[in-house]
């Protein structure tokens, strides 16, 4: 286990950086290339640690996967929806809850058995979400602890039953599993969403020709015949390049043009907290592609105000909530965080870790039950914060650190390469060296 020591950084950022691909888009093009007859292309893949395990589970369902790694490529090879088999052993999902919730849904279609876990964080995150819509839908599934958590069991048929399903909680992941599980299925299905969370399964699928149509919040998926293979050129992960958006942000005489980030407007709520705060950015060279919006990101350092993030935002900015914790406190006047409760079931409880990192450093925060009340601006002490071996969490307060006046020290980074592998090289190449990350004692 390696701990992260931080000095305040001070000069400026100055320069242009390619964050790394998008890992949301990265799960969803390996598992649409499983499901696709012919050879699928994937540039601009995250080879993060996330990721690297749905290639893992795909290539256990007899799909062939070619990587490249230092090409930022994945090719993939399949027989498409029937040449899909039985898995022959356990299949490990490792610290994805997209893997696993994403395989749930594929699994149910797939004649077998099919058995699903993931490392001890995993282990503790609902499944019963998940569980319950596809079970109405005929599945046969189940977990441990009531089906409450993983090991998750699939046992498949080779079709699944129509179904009409209400989110009882805005989640992409949920949402995705159902989809994924649709195609299979023996008749239109319909998965109502009240709030709305990111897209992309909706617009890679409907990429590859999958008769889906959204009206006002309704989904409605017919099952192809058969899906054919496309190519992927995959942005940048708005929720990696938040990280160094906030450094920009908050160092005075820094901008910053980060290229190619991702712009789905069901993951830019990061951004528009940004403009009620007085954040200083512009989007330049606005481009799409498989209906997914992309572009490069200017900022440079602003003087940030407080805002309010309501509980319909939520969604919008899930992934984003630790780093803009840490951009609220460096902001004047009071921010308040509500409905965020989905965060206490993420890789930590990320409401818990963010108020006790916070406090760690001097921050006057107040943990609530939904949410978070930063007062600032405030002036971040020294201290160690612990990142309870998450990704987000460690990233935010190695930020917040090199924004801090005394030295910090993050416990457990090893959690950054779960979805931002080269953070730390990054950091080096815009003239961050105040960052050293050794062996813990």
């Amino acid at each position: 286990m390696r701990r992260a020591l931080v000095s305040p950084f001070r000069g400026t950022l100055q320069g242009t950086i390619l964050c790394p691909r998008d890992k949301s888009l990265s799960h969803r093009a390996a598992f649409i290339g499983a499901l696709s007859e012919g050879e699928t292309s994937i540039n601009g893949f995250s080879f993060c640690r996330d990721c690297l395990a749905t290639l893992s589970c795909i290539r256990a369902l007899g799909v062939e996967v070619h990587t490249f790694p230092e090409e930022g490529k994945v090719v993939i090879r399949s027989g498409g929806l029937s040449a899909l088999r039985e898995p022959e052993d356990v299949l490990n999902a490792e610290n994805s809850g997209t893997t696993i919730r994403f395989m749930a849904g594929i699994a149910s279609g797939i004649r077998g058995l099919t058995v699903l876990t993931g490392d001890e964080s995993l282990r503790r995150r609902p499944m019963r979400r998940v569980i319950e819509p596809l079970r109405k839908a005929g599945v046969e599934i189940g977990g441990r602890g009531g089906d409450r958590f993983p090991p998750l069991f699939i046992r498949g048929k080779g079709s699944v039953l129509p179904f009409h399903h209400v989110l009882e909680v805005p989640s992409a992941q949920v949402k995705s599993a159902l989809l994924f599980a649709a195609l299979w299925g023996e008749g239109k299905s319909t998965i109502v969403e009240p709030l709305p969370s990111r897209n992309h399964t909706e617009n890679m699928l409907r990429y590859v020709g999958v008769p889906l149509h959204e009206d006002h919040g309704v989904i409605t998926v017919e099952p192809p015949r058969r899906i054919s293979a496309s190519s992927f050129d995959l942005p940048g992960d708005i929720s990696s390049a938040a990280f160094l958006m906030a450094l920009a942000l908050c160092i005075p005489g820094s901008s910053l043009l980060i290229q190619d980030v991702g712009l789905n407007p069901t993951r830019t709520g990061f951004l528009r907290c940004l403009e009620r705060m007085g954040g200083r950015y512009r989007v330049l060279e606005r481009r799409k592609t498989f209906g997914e919006d992309r572009g490069d990101i200017f900022v440079e350092y602003s003087e940030l105000v407080a805002t309010s993030v309501e509980p319909e935002e939520i969604p919008l900015l899930i992934d984003e909530i630790p780093i803009l914790a840490v951009i609220a406190a460096k902001a004047r006047g009071t921010t308040v965080i509500s409905g965020a409760q989905e965060l206490r079931v993420k890789e930590s409880d990320r409401l818990f870790a963010i108020a006790r990192g916070l406090q760690s450093l001097g921050v006057n925060v107040e943990e609530k039950e939904d949410g978070l009340v930063i007062h600032g601006p405030c002036a971040f002490r020294g201290g160690t914060v612990q990142s309870f071996g998450d990704h987000r969490i460690a990233m935010s307060f190695i930020v917040a650190g090199l924004l801090g006046e005394e030295g910090v020290a993050v416990e457990d980074v090893d959690c950054v390469d779960v979805s931002y592998p080269s953070f730390f090289t990054d950091l080096g190449k815009l003239g961050v060296q105040s960052v050293t990350v050794e062996e813990a004692c």
